[in-house]
């Protein structure tokens, strides 16, 4: 099987990952995903960068309102999904520095937290509706999605805005369910 390389998205590091090559049709995304807050928890935000649309890259930041990190990790795969879904991909790989939340998609940790089950529930659900996988990278291979995720978290913390993080269930319920026969 032939294998595509793509650019870790770093500011200095010309360091590369090898990716399936499946993931490069227009149909197949590549995430970079991202969350943070400021005290933990604190003022939280995600960023996201998507690549593969055909409208060119992607970038979401997003302040998610008083959060800590775990629960902003999990709302920027939750975004990283429903774009990918509402883009009609068929595929997702996803590259994310949270050891958590990648270990807890691939199985390999039990997702114990009630506070972390609802969003974790949900991304599993929506992954199933794509050709899904995530891998876990070094923060220094995160760069651009970790910078949106700071952004936000300093455009909420200096706001002080009230915004709270809310899945909108009809939008996901939509997404995965399978249509009436």
């Amino acid at each position: 099987m032939q294998e595509n390389h793509f650019d870790v998205l770093t500011a200095e590091d010309p360091s590369r990952i090898v990716v399936p090559a499946h993931i490069t049709d227009m149909s197949n995304l590549v995430a970079y995903v991202d969350g943070g807050s400021l005290g933990n928890p604190g003022p939280a935000g995600i960023g996201v960068v998507i690549d593969g649309s055909a409208d060119g890259t992607i970038k979401i930041n997003k302040s998610i309102g008083h959060h800590d990190n775990n629960v902003a990790e999990y709302a920027a795969l939750l975004e990283a999904l429903q774009f990918a879904i509402e883009l009609g991909a068929t595929t997702l790989h996803v590259f994310s520095d949270s050891e958590v939340v990648v270990k807890q998609m691939t199985g390999e940790y039990t997702c114990r937290s009630s506070r972390l089950y609802s969003l974790h529930w949900t991304c599993r659900k929506l992954a199933r509706s794509l050709d899904f996988s995530i891998s876990h990278i070094p923060r220094e291979n995160n760069v651009e999605a970790n910078r949106l995720a700071n952004s936000a978290v300093r455009r909420r913390a200096s706001a002080r805005a009230s915004v709270t993080l809310t899945i909108d269930l009809t939008r996901t319920a939509k997404m995965t369910s399978a249509p009436e026969q």
